[in-house]
């Protein structure tokens, strides 16, 4: 009985390597006819110009942000932050939930129709894709310049380092590596907006405060120096000139004590955010590329050899079985029986 399944299995075998050998040869240029188009196709989207190349390469420079998501680790960091920022309503309608982190929000912000109405104003994408020419038909240039910016511009998050990334994928290096550091800093000044590193907001308004009291400071020191100049001077009434300069050294003494407090207050905020990680931090921008991400012509080019030769093979057992259908009366009784 073993004996008889082998030699089955055996003639069966043989059988299959007989018909690719009868059809070896629609085999073969089948196979050879795809694998010379396919690689005319791949050298002439070479030659032609990226504009009108129809398999052009495309260049994707990639920006990487580190996104401290500490705050938000307890479930409502961020909406509490967000909700003290007057903004608190934007967590729900992003679909961010209590327990998301700061890179979720950053990625729902990189989708948002204001940064994609931002870049497309910024580099009038509407003109440079043709969208609202005659030709294209676009009922809605504004509506349509974000889809395609959507296909273009892509944002992850790495969930253990913390890393954001943004990427845009465009013909042009140069043009793509401005469209992606346009988005980063967009999104810098929007974190800013949103004030959700308090640290950075607390420094900026010391830093305006500062200022603002060393001006008073030198303001009244300079009137403190023109009445004393009055003074010397015995043009003015000297019992008054005295209670001004008592009401302005005052002042100046005020202002001094505040402007110390606030210089205080500076410094040790300083040595605070040196021992913290802000919220938005800029690592690496993005660099023009000097390599295409894509498209892979080689691979593209085995891709369609293989599928060549699997799908001669498939049509040369396809016409065998329609051979020996023709060959065999009964079957083709039966096809005949079929029609009538």
């Amino acid at each position: 009985m073993n004996e008889e399944q082998n030699t089955d299995t055996g003639i069966s075998l043989i059988d299959l390597f007989a018909v690719l050998w009868h059809r070896k040869v629609m085999i073969l240029a089948i196979t050879f006819i795809a694998a010379i188009g396919v690689v005319l196709y791949a050298v002439i989207s070479i030659k032609l110009p990226p504009e009108k190349s129809y398999l052009s390469n495309v260049y994707t420079p990639t920006a990487h942000m580190l996104i401290n998501n500490a705050s938000s680790s307890s479930g409502g960091g961020m909406a509490s932050m967000l909700g003290a920022s007057g903004l608190g309503g934007l967590a729900g309608l992003a679909g961010v939930s209590t327990g998301s982190t700061f890179s979720d929000l950053a990625i729902y912000l990189v989708g948002t129709n204001s940064l994609l109405d931002s870049v497309v104003d910024e580099f009038d994408l509407i003109t440079r894709y043709n969208i609202d020419t005659p030709k294209a038909k676009a009922k809605s240039p504004r509506a349509d310049s974000r889809k395609v910016l959507k296909k273009q511009l892509t944002a992850s998050s790495d969930e253990k380092s913390g890393v954001f990334s943004i990427a845009f994928t465009h013909t042009d290096p140069v043009f793509a590596q401005r469209v992606v550091n346009f988005c980063v800093n967009y999104l810098q000044a929007w974190f800013d907006e949103l004030g959700i590193d308090k640290n950075k907001l607390e420094k900026e308004n010391l830093e305006k405060n500062i200022q603002n009291t060393y001006d008073e400071i030198m303001k009244r020191e300079m009137e403190t120096r023109q009445l004393e100049q009055s003074v010397q001077w015995g043009s003015v009434n000297i019992p008054s000139i005295s209670l001004e300069l008592s009401r302005i050294q005052l002042e100046l003494g005020a202002q001094r004590q505040v402007y110390t407090q606030l210089k205080v207050q500076y410094e040790l905020l300083k040595v605070t955010m040196a021992s913290e990680k802000p919220v938005f931090q800029i690592l690496e921008m993005a660099e023009v590329p000097d390599k295409k991400s894509g498209p892979s012509r080689g691979m593209l080019c085995i891709i369609v050899i293989f599928a060549a030769g699997f799908f001669s093979v498939f049509l040369a057992f396809v016409l065998n079985a329609i051979s020996n259908i023709r060959k065999d009366p009964e079957a083709m009784a039966k096809l005949k029986g079929q029609q009538r």
